[in-house]
């Protein structure tokens, strides 16, 4: 795979100040200056392994931004990586992280700047992760397009993982307002497409010591 990004021609009038944001933010804050920071994705990474993916399964981590999730899928061996973000500033900074490190296997990863409400797959995958994106969809025309597009990316039978703050987690993130969900809220969101298969709590400690309370749920897509 290439690791030049693949870019959509512009965003929509309206999604165009989300994206916005996201650029000024990756572009003035350090990867751990925001609240979202994590040296270790670990409850992700013990999802996808539960998941039963071998090393030629597709995954892709729809608003990764800078994380270090897709670091950890190269270095276990992951040969089909695709991580998608608004902001080319993220991925510029994840990217060039992963080739400081690991040299050419980070050519492993495609890299993808588009908004996930109006991106269109053009492959399916077997993994769908999404720690801390959907819940920044608080439009209901957005949610309804994001999961259109997680029901075409996403191939039968394979699991979606999707991290959202809970109930009581905070009620804004960087400066936007985000929507809570717990696990029976979050699956009838999504609809009778995805089976919810398991969820887990998990509490995110930020880099200044606040404590965020997320849930994490893996749903397989059933049609």
């Amino acid at each position: 795979m290439s690791n030049v990004f693949e870019e959509e021609e512009g965003p929509p009038m309206e999604d165009a100040s989300r994206q916005a944001h996201w650029e000024n933010v990756y572009a003035t804050k350090g990867e751990n200056e925001v609240s979202w920071f994590q040296q270790s994705p670990a409850p992700s990474l013990e999802l996808i392994e539960q998941a039963g993916v071998t090393h030629t399964s597709a995954i892709i981590d729809i608003g990764g931004g800078a994380s270090r999730l897709v670091d950890h899928l190269v270095e276990q061996g992951f040969e089909d990586v695709t991580v998608l973000d608004l902001s080319a500033a993220a991925l510029t900074a994840a990217r060039s992280r992963l080739a400081s490190h690991l040299g050419a296997s980070a050519e492993r990863v495609r890299w993808i700047v588009a908004d996930v409400t109006t991106w269109e797959p053009l492959k399916r995958y077997d993994i769908w992760h999404d720690r801390a994106a959907f819940h920044f969809l608080v439009d209901a025309n957005d949610r309804a397009a994001y999961i259109a597009r997680l029901e075409r990316g996403l191939r039968i039978g394979r699991h979606a993982i999707i991290a959202t703050f809970a109930p009581e987690g905070p009620e804004k993130c960087s400066g936007l307002p985000v929507a809570r969900y717990d696990s029976a809220s979050l699956g009838q969101t999504l609809g009778p497409a995805f089976k919810l298969v398991h969820t887990r709590r998990h509490e995110h400690v930020t880099p200044w010591g606040s404590r965020q309370m997320f849930q994490f749920s893996v749903f397989r897509h059933e049609s």
